[in-house]
């Protein structure tokens, strides 16, 4: 194995380690807001009229423990999407270095690296972000099964919503540019106070917190109308469109999503949701990202160890085929 490919592997697991947490920390507050977004009605037919309305819904009706409805769902895709996601990331970068000779990466290049991963990353999860969207919304206590929702319809309607995940590939673009711009300017900095010693190997928790806290604002505001687009497109249907009848509704689509927010809710529907968004992404990307930072080392010394146990495996059993 090479040393490219072992850096990336130990950077994809810290990144999706930290995922799996971050995401079962926040999940209460992340299906409160899901189901926020994906409702879409004029003011005065609203059922949530603030983010608090859908707490008090899980609670009022003993379903407190359906705030987690699709959470082992949410870790697989989370897991699977953020190792994709770091390993590819840093592999580009790395082949990127190696091929410019470089050890500094401009923002326009760090972009089109990380629009590349997450590209690759919404491709092969989109069926499971889709299921994990639709149980969170979900009428409480009424959620499927991860096999239910992914054999409910057709195939095609498990990628509901790529485009605009496709799309969205420029949020975690614009974050970690940011965050790693940043982070490399705070090292640069430390290290110039210490002079020519041993630069820094991480940051510490807070200053990971604070600058994952910066970096997913930033990314958040810009792209918050497509990520409520996808929310809508990929809700499950509310359960009072199930009592009507069994009569089969239109697939949603982006111009059927976006006509839909301006004929209901105005222009500032498009923004409907943007404080619980960013309180809930910012919180999941720094914890994630100080978590990452914090047991890079650690994953590190894990790999390296089990590619000594397999090569040391591999040794053993060439010297006992020659006997």
């Amino acid at each position: 194995m090479s040393s490219i490919d072992l850096e990336s592997i130990s950077e994809a697991t810290s990144g999706a380690i930290g995922a799996i947490l971050s995401t079962t920390i926040l999940y209460p507050l992340d299906t409160c807001k899901a189901k926020f977004q994906a409702e879409v009605r004029s003011h005065a037919s609203q059922k949530y009229r603030k983010l608090s309305d859908v707490l008090w819904e899980a609670v009022s009706t003993g379903q407190i423990v359906s705030l987690y409805q699709g959470l082992g769902t949410k870790n697989l895709q989370s897991f699977i999407a953020q190792f994709v996601y770091f390993y590819g990331y840093s592999y580009f970068k790395r082949l990127y270095q190696i091929k410019y000779n470089t050890k500094s990466i401009g923002t326009k290049a760090n972009l089109l690296l990380a629009a590349s991963a997450g590209a690759c990353t919404a491709i092969i999860t989109q069926p499971l972000d889709t299921a994990s969207s639709r149980m969170q919304t979900s009428a409480f206590g009424r959620s499927k099964g991860l096999r239910a929702m992914l054999t409910e319809g057709s195939w095609s309607e498990v990628f509901d919503g790529l485009g605009i995940s496709l799309l969205l590939t420029s949020n975690p673009a614009i974050q970690y540019t940011v965050f790693d711009q940043l982070k490399q300017k705070l090292l640069d900095g430390k290290l110039k106070k210490i002079g020519n010693g041993s630069s820094p190997e991480s940051l510490s928790a807070f200053s990971a917190f604070l600058l994952g806290a910066i970096s997913k604002s930033i990314a958040t505001v810009l792209t918050y109308p497509a990520i409520r687009c996808k929310v809508m497109i990929q809700a499950a249907d509310s359960s009072d469109d199930e009592i009507k009848g069994n009569k089969k509704k239109p697939r949603k689509t982006i111009s059927s999503v976006l006509a839909a927010i301006w004929k209901q809710e105005g222009i500032f529907g498009f923004f409907k949701g943007l404080q619980a968004q960013i309180l809930k992404t910012v919180l999941s990307s720094a914890l994630l990202l100080m978590i990452k930072e914090k047991i890079t080392a650690t994953t590190w010394v894990l790999v390296l160890a089990v590619r000594s146990y397999v090569v040391g495996t591999q040794g053993r059993l060439k010297v006992s085929l020659k006997r």
